[in-house]
């Protein structure tokens, strides 16, 4: 449809949509004025009534009305208004909308401990608290009644075990009957927490009889064994002895009164100890090693007032040459071997300390003596000895070397004891397996090892790849050329 230049004058006059014009500086003014009408109406969504109980204050917190606010705040307009314009004059006509000043606050801190109760309106602090649908800002001051009962008489068994059981500090010491406490105990155990049922058990061990207390034990075995164990823990020996007693339990008072040999330091003592043990009633293999206790501890005094003679008068060479760093009382029987294999190797068979007498008394297996004589053997670097501790004689007279061990074990014992490369090839020569045979000889370097098994396997690629690992010029090396030249031997590669 065609429109008259006058009919779209009147169009865009009297529309709500006015047209883009450069000249905006009116415009701008009157949408700030607007905004400034619209802030200042805000106030009339409160009542009449609650203005006079407010404290309207500024952003800066002064008194809105005040004769310093007043100065500000037509400075402050002022100031705007004249920047403003000055900023809308040098603008083109795509700059955006100016932006509205913050708004002054009109509330007081106090209207935080007020709830809103219609639009518009404030309820007063006390109706707040006593309405409740309403919310209340009000912090809350103060702990709570319930948690200075900590420290009160009125928690029942189940509360104060539950408390416990949080990690709170509550007092035992209002449950005196026995049936107070026996609840208290039940109402541990079934929570099953190991922490609070020791604890009252720690606090019935202190206020009941022995007589009392192990009796009404023994009929809750979950408490009963908790019990054993925090003795075992504390060492309190005395009272777990008494408690084996009660209950009959043989073996264990006997196991228990073994354990008491620990805290003798006196080596005279404790053997004494030790032979009241032995008809003690232990099972079959436990009175076995009760025996097998006493009668080294009985050797250990032996050997070591022989030997602290020994060595104070200075007359062995063993004791010149190698001192002793530690007393062998106490000490373990693979410890009292190794002690007897190093100063008394060479001593005959019925003497005390000669290993073989402990191996024979003791029943030691002959992989635990082999294995711990060679490393005694091979410290002191007594290769002859290491020699005949292989070497054994079959009944056509016949001599050969078996070691129980495996002889790859005694060349890395004898490796780490720095033997010589003569001796480490002929135990590598020993091992059966070729490619354990390979390994060791080339991790120890055992040069004619590796070339007299790569030639023994015919493999020619393995000889040629270890000829650059020799020296040059050296022996290995021109015994490898010797057999790479060889025309007897039909390489396999």
């Amino acid at each position: 449809m065609n429109r008259t230049k006058v009919d779209e004058e009147e169009y865009w006059n009297s529309s709500k949509f006015k047209a883009f014009t450069f000249d905006d500086d009116d415009d701008e003014l009157s949408q700030l004025k607007e905004s400034k009408r619209a802030v200042n109406s805000l106030r009339d969504f409160v009542d009449d009534d609650d203005d006079d109980d407010l404290e309207r204050v500024s952003w800066t917190g002064e008194p809105v009305g005040s004769i310093s606010w007043s100065i500000k705040e037509t400075a402050g307009n002022s100031g705007l208004n004249h920047e403003g314009r000055e900023q809308l004059k040098s603008r083109n006509s795509f700059s955006s909308y100016a932006q509205l000043p913050k708004p002054t606050s009109t509330y007081s801190l106090s209207n935080f401990f007020r709830g809103r109760t219609r639009l518009g309106s404030f309820q007063s602090l006390s109706d707040a608290l006593s309405d409740t649908p309403a919310k209340s800002y009000a912090p809350e001051l103060g702990r709570p009644k319930g948690e200075f009962r900590d420290y009160s008489n009125d928690w029942s068994p189940s509360d104060t075990v539950r408390r416990l059981r949080k990690g709170k500090v509550c007092s035992l010491e209002r449950f005196r009957s026995l049936q107070d406490k026996l609840q208290l105990l039940e109402e541990a155990v079934s929570m099953h927490d190991g922490n609070v049922i020791t604890a009252v058990l720690i606090f019935l061990k202190r206020t009941l009889s022995k007589e009392v207390l192990f009796r009404e034990l023994e009929v809750r075995q979950v408490a009963l064994r908790h019990l054993i164990h925090f003795l075992k823990e504390i060492g309190d020996q005395k009272l777990l002895l008494d408690l084996f007693r009660f209950l009959d339990r043989a073996e264990e008072l006997a196991l228990s009164h073994y354990r008491e040999h620990l805290s003798i330091q006196d080596p005279e003592k404790r053997k004494e100890f030790l032979k009241t043990c032995i008809g003690l009633p232990f099972s079959v293999e436990d009175s076995a090693h009760i025996q097998d206790h006493y009668t080294l501890l009985e050797r250990q005094i032996i050997i070591e007032a022989n030997d602290r003679h020994l060595e104070s008068a200075g007359q062995t060479e063993i004791f010149r040459k190698h001192p002793r760093k530690a007393s062998i009382l106490n000490m373990p029987l693979v410890t009292t071997l190794f002690y007897s294999c190093f100063y008394h190797y060479t001593e005959p068979e019925g003497t005390f300390s000669s290993p073989v007498n402990l191996k024979k008394t003791f029943k030691i297996p002959d992989k635990q003596y082999v294995l711990t004589a060679l490393a005694a053997r091979a410290k002191l670097r007594a290769w002859h000895d290491v020699d005949a501790l292989f070497t054994t004689k079959n009944w056509l007279g016949y001599t050969k070397k078996r070691a129980p061990i495996g002889f790859h074990r005694v060349v890395e014992i004898l490796h780490k004891n720095s033997a010589p490369v003569q001796i480490l090839q002929e135990y590598v020569n020993l091992v059966e397996d070729v490619d354990t045979k390979l390994n060791l000889a080339t991790k120890f370097k055992c040069h004619d090892v590796v070339i007299d098994t790569c030639r023994d396997l015919k493999d020619r690629q393995q000889l040629l790849a270890y000829r650059s690992k020799v020296d040059k010029g050296s022996a290995e090396e021109e015994k490898i050329d010797a057999i790479l030249s060889s025309t007897q031997i039909r390489w396999k590669n």
